[in-house]
């Protein structure tokens, strides 16, 4: 199991507008390719309130790029990139592709 965990971090004052756009026009183009996310969490306090963390998991790292090359091709996605673009708001993105520990049995 891969897990994609990502961080992203806006322009301060705009993360209730971030998600507003993700919710309108990218969460079904990436729930219809990746299916739900297993974690999608907002950061409330301290220094990291300008951030929102979202977790994917797949099968392995082939079944993402699968399911990530079948995303990026949705032209809802393609719009929703676009629109993420010109509203300035995302500052950075960290994404870290992670494995269960061995003794972690799911």
């Amino acid at each position: 199991m891969l897990f994609d965990h990502r961080v992203y971090t806006v322009r301060p004052g705009t993360l209730k507008e971030q998600l507003e756009l993700y919710e309108k026009y990218g969460l079904s183009a990436q729930k219809r390719h990746l299916g739900d996310p297993f974690a999608f969490l907002i950061h409330s306090e301290g220094d990291t309130k300008n951030t929102y963390v979202h977790i994917w998991v797949y099968q392995d790292e082939e079944d993402r790029k699968r399911k990530r090359a079948s995303l990026y091709a949705d032209p809802e996605w393609q719009n929703y990139n676009k629109m993420n673009k010109e509203a300035g708001y995302l500052l950075n993105q960290d994404i870290r592709l992670m494995s269960a520990a061995p003794f972690v049995k799911r």
